[in-house]
């Protein structure tokens, strides 16, 4: 009997055939409905897909030998009801590759611990270009042992049935390279996310006898699992596919199936750690981070011995649980623990053994919560002895509690007294001062560190100790993140800056009184009233079709727009990121709400105008598009931070806080001095808003949505005030960077793919260093747009900065920025001081976490530019005519 052409469908509507060897009509054609087309070892097109399900691949098969199963031979017949039949094409019978084994498939169950798993019926690949009787002996293979398989042909046909199906065992031709690369196969395979649970055969030539057999180490190098030398016998391909079977594809289903069981660690609400028998930590899931203070990524790894102890325990009680857990039993009782922020926290510990291979331990798991204080009357510690050992179904770990050369004599410091010898006694009264201060109840974060401090003197060498009192001096002061500058001969343009945009401005003149005016009247009585909006120009809307990218020119839009680039940019962001929808409110009440907060910038103003607002607005849209960014956000993130971003600078009066402050201004009045244009802005921002209905935006949402998106609003708007802006930068460094990086670096130690996102969400708290960090960035991204764009933005900078010391010296104020003077100022130089002191260290935070290469290109190409001025001793933002050629 002849063998019928093999037919395949793929999922992309391609259809491969090829006439079988042992074919007596090499010219043999096969009809398909809906397309008909005569295939001869070629891939083609056809309509024919489109009515064919992808799952399905026609297959005709030779008879198996006469040594097969007689049913095998029965299957074959007319009328047999074993299997599902098609139509008759050209005479020759067709049928699913999967119909004959789904009959005879059925589940099984698996026992992993206490855990049933029920299996599916495993599904085969084999890739093999050509049939002979290798793949035919696979094919009846599977057959008998009741498995699902599917034949494919090439690379391309093999990698997409494999993701299709992710099918448990590929066995793959390596006896010939002639027609694929089989150890190229199976790297391809490999690189994809499911094949971690595949086991890979490769199908080898026979080695004859005055052959020495090869090694497998390439054919492992490649991906392959096993190797298989060339045996046509069903019998031999259906004992070699049992064996993956009952050995590697189970384990591997007992491997996915912890999946479930880490899935419920992670969510337990108990701490939980699992140590190897040498107590070197495995696991901890997120419970027990929070508990800590601890990231995993600082403690996966470590030996518990590493780790700070507490010292309120007994002297001996980590060596009774000790001599307890070794046993192979189990202890509970109450611990206390040392967090990461160095103090004391009271639990309640339970550490199993599990027993391994060679009935040893091989883990500790233990499981840890908060001890109630209602507790505390109870017995402090207890021995808990199970005749039974832990089973190696059970997880554990424990604390590393070899502590050999742990200070018996250390005290803590809430336990230090006045007592002491006459050869210490100052020392002494110093720490019983300090003691008292350790027994209050309410400590602030900063008190506990000066108390760790405190009590690390307490035996310390004096080099030592003198160190720890300049720490404590300076943990004293209040401006811990604010950089301490030189002489302001060293560096003028950078002390000027710092003095301009990171204090409050008030400047002691002779007689060490503050000088307050009156002359200034900044408060707005009268508002601008907005105009009406007509359909968007096609100028405008041209202009719009490029604000997604980093390039976009906010100057030709401010052009085209009469200084209103705000309600057009706005407009146009906000549609693309839903912003009405999320508000629900109106197109019309967005476009009403965003011309009177445009309408209350003043164009007047060379740099703090709306065309700021709008260029802020796109960087905060642009950051917003990073795909990190976007993983670590909500959707109330992103609307808050748009918002923010277009009110930030609203009614800014062209001069900074530090004027404000001196000239005794009624904002400065108003907010005590701080922050005050920040607060200016947020407040006058949400009274335009909802003192119109026909504006206001937050008219629908409800009120607990609506605190939640103003308080964002609130605190990303005061953020952009330079007083606090190191303090921004370290704690987005020392939480978000650091923290990821080490994820990053333990994940590729691992092999694994971390993106180092998936907790921010579960953190609040960094949500918001993420917030603040961005609209800052946003708010001073000029020295990383293009050249042209930077150079614009500095001379408009310069000018505003030139107009109030103008104004400084006409009113007999003290002048903020005395370099900002129009008749001696180098610009260049003051762009490079402000990129060295604020600019580098932000953005390259801000793009370790975004991954902001153009921006940190541009940066360096402005940079240079700025040096090349000042070296050429030019004070302006360009180069004059005839120095260009």
């Amino acid at each position: 009997m002849g063998c019928a052409p093999s037919i395949h469908v793929s999922q992309s509507g391609v259809i491969y055939c090829r006439d079988s060897d042992e074919s007596n009509s090499p010219n043999q054609t096969t009809t398909v409905s809906q397309g008909t087309a005569t295939l001869h070892g070629l891939f083609i097109k056809t309509d024919a897909a489109d009515s064919i399900p992808s799952v399905l691949a026609y297959q005709s098969r030779q008879q198996p030998p006469p040594s097969a199963s007689p049913r095998r031979k029965e299957r074959r017949e007319p009328g047999s009801s074993t299997r599902a039949r098609t139509p008759r094409c050209c005479g020759i019978e067709a049928e699913t590759q999967t119909s004959n084994a789904s009959v005879k498939a059925s589940t099984t169950e698996v026992q992993i611990g206490p855990m049933r798993l029920t299996q599916d019926p495993i599904q085969v690949l084999l890739i093999f270009a050509k049939d002979d009787n290798q793949s035919d002996g696979f094919w009846w293979a599977c057959d008998r042992a009741g498995y699902r398989c599917n034949i494919a042909r090439t690379r391309e046909s093999a990698l997409e049935s494999f993701l299709d199906k992710h099918q448990e065992i590929i066995v793959i031709d390596h006896r010939n390279s002639r027609h694929f690369d089989a150890e190229d196969i199976c790297r391809s395979i490999r690189a994809t996310k499911p094949s971690g649970h595949t086991v890979i055969l490769a199908v080898v030539p026979c080695v004859s006898a005055d052959q020495e057999e090869t090694s497998v180490l390439p054919l492992l190098n490649a991906g392959f699992d096993r190797q298989f030398m060339e045996n046509s016998s069903i019998t031999a391909c259906y004992n070699e596919l049992v064996q993956i079977e009952h050995g590697e594809v189970r384990s591997q289903f007992k491997l996915r199936a912890c999946n479930a069981v880490f899935t419920a660690l992670d969510h337990c609400q108990e701490a939980i750690e699992i140590t190897s028998e040498d107590h070197v930590i495995q696991y901890v899931n997120p419970a027990f981070e929070r508990m800590m203070g601890y990231h995993k990524g600082e403690l996966i790894g470590k030996e518990l011995t590493e780790l700070p102890k507490s010292d309120k325990n007994c002297a001996d009680l980590l060596d009774t649980i000790n001599t307890c857990i070794k046993k192979g039993k189990e202890w509970q009782g109450v611990y206390y623990a040392r967090r990461k922020s160095g103090d004391s926290i009271q639990q309640h510990v339970k550490i199993t053994p599990v027993i391994g291979q060679g009935g040893k331990i091989r883990h500790f798991v233990s499981l840890k919560r908060l001890h109630c204080a209602s507790e505390n009357s109870k017995q402090l510690y207890k021995s808990h002895h199970d005749e039974k050992y832990a089973t190696g179904n059970s997880q554990s770990e424990s604390y590393s509690f070899k502590c050999k050369n742990r200070r018996k004599d250390s005290t803590d410091a809430k336990s230090i007294t006045s007592q002491s010898s006459d050869a210490s006694s100052l020392q002494t009264q110093r720490y019983s001062s300090m003691a008292r201060i350790h027994s209050m109840t309410i400590e602030a974060p900063i008190t506990k560190v000066i108390n760790i401090i405190n009590a690390a003197q307490e035996n310390s060498p004096v080099t030592v100790a003198e160190a720890l009192d300049r720490v404590l001096e300076i943990l004293r002061t209040t401006e811990l993140y604010s950089p301490q500058l030189g002489t302001k001969d060293e560096d003028p343009h950078t002390s000027d800056l710092v003095g301009g945009l990171m204090t409050d401005g008030l400047r002691r003149l002779s007689g060490n009184e503050y000088v307050f005016s009156k002359n200034m009247n900044l408060s707005h009585s009268h508002l601008s009233v907005p105009n009406t909006i007509s359909d968007v120009p096609p100028c405008i809307t041209q202009l719009l079709d490029n604000e997604e990218s980093w390039d976009f020119n906010i100057f030709e839009l401010e052009a085209v727009t009469n200084k209103r680039p705000l309600v057009y940019l706005g407009f146009k962001i906000f549609s693309r990121f839903g912003v009405s929808e999320f508000l629900n409110c109106s197109e019309a009440t967005l476009r009403a709400w965003l011309q009177v907060i445009e309408a209350n910038y003043h164009s007047s103003n060379s740099y703090h105008n709306s065309t700021h607002a709008a260029d802020v607005l796109h960087a905060t849209a642009f950051f917003l598009g990073q795909e990190r960014v976007k993983g670590s956000l909500d959707r109330l993130d992103e609307v808050a931070a748009l918002i923010a971003a277009t009110i930030h600078d609203v009614d800014h009066p062209g001069r900074t806080n530090s004027f404000l402050c001196n000239a005794g201004s009624e904002l400065a009045v108003l907010y005590n001095d701080t922050a005050v244009l920040e607060s200016h802005h947020t407040a006058l921002a949400f009274q335009l808003t909802i003192k119109d209905s026909k504006c206001n935006i937050f008219k629908n949402i409800d009120r607990n949505h609506y605190r939640s998106l103003r308080q964002a609003i609130i605190d990303m708007v005061l953020a952009t005030e330079m007083t606090k802006h190191f303090e921004h930068v370290n704690k987005f460094v020392n939480s978000i960077n650091k923290p990821m990086a080490s994820e990053d670096t333990s994940s590729r130690s691992e092999g694994t793919d971390c993106e180092g996102t998936a907790n921010i969400k579960n953190f609040p708290d960094n949500q918001t260093l993420i917030k603040r960090m961005m609209i800052k960035c946003a708010d001073v991204a000029n020295p990383c747009r293009p050249l042209e764009l930077c150079i614009e933005w500095a001379g408009r900078i310069s000018e505003e900065y030139f107009a109030q010391t103008d104004e400084e010296k006409r009113q007999g104020l003290p002048v903020v920025m005395p370099v900002f003077d129009r008749n001696t100022c180098s610009i260049p130089k003051s762009q490079i001081s402000f990129i060295d002191y604020f600019i580098t260290d932000m953005f390259d935070a801000w793009d370790a976490f975004a991954h902001l290469p153009v921006l940190m290109q541009n940066l360096a190409n402005n940079y240079k530019h700025w040096k090349t001025l000042d070296e050429l001793k030019c004070k302006s933002v360009r180069l004059p005519p005839e120095n260009n050629n």
